[in-house]
């Protein structure tokens, strides 16, 4: 059976493809690297690996909680799981649109942590190869850089991968939020 939406295809490539980003970024030019959930915020492609892609969820009842920083845009209940979500929009300081038809929330599970990240499309599941692959690059005058872990070359496209740590603030850095 070949899954007709993102959602099936995260769903079948999870469960296929088990625990492994990048299998060994030293190998050969034509190696395989890994596989990535790939999905658009303000008109760019990001990417995250697909083993820490749980789920694809449209945007439901989101319940807003008191006193968290502004990028948290509350919690939710997923299947009897209360998951916290996360604006990328606002995390990256950009400016934030209305909820349209496209806009999904992304669940994650990253060493233990649930969360949803808010985007306004998940597009495709991705396999790169070492090739495609290139460190966090370094762009002078870059505040958000921090939240990137590298870049994916890709036929014409060009995916900017992640920092899971950096977004869910697991490095002890409190302060490192984009500013515009």
């Amino acid at each position: 059976m070949v899954p007709e939406t993102g959602e099936e295809l995260v769903k079948s490539t999870y469960h296929e493809r088990g625990n492994s980003m990048v299998q060994n970024l030293q190998a050969s030019p034509i190696t395989l690297a890994g596989e990535i959930v790939v999905f658009t915020v303000a008109g760019k492609e990001y990417g995250l690996p697909v083993e820490y892609v749980t789920s694809i969820e449209k945007v439901n009842a989101i319940t807003r909680v008191p006193n968290v920083k502004p990028y948290i845009k509350g919690v939710m209940n997923l299947r009897g799981i209360i998951v916290p979500v996360l604006d990328l929009r606002c995390r990256y300081a950009l400016e934030e649109t209305p909820i349209s038809e496209k806009t999904r929330i992304l669940i994650i599970d990253y060493e233990g942590i649930i969360a949803g990240f808010i985007v306004d499309a998940a597009n495709d599941v991705l396999k790169f190869t070492t090739a495609e692959f290139e460190e966090q690059p370094e762009v002078i005058g870059m505040k958000s850089q921090n939240f990137i872990e590298g870049v994916v070359h890709h036929q014409d496209r060009l995916i900017i991968l992640l920092d899971l740590r950096q977004i869910l603030e697991l490095t002890g850095d409190a302060d490192h939020e984009a500013t515009s």
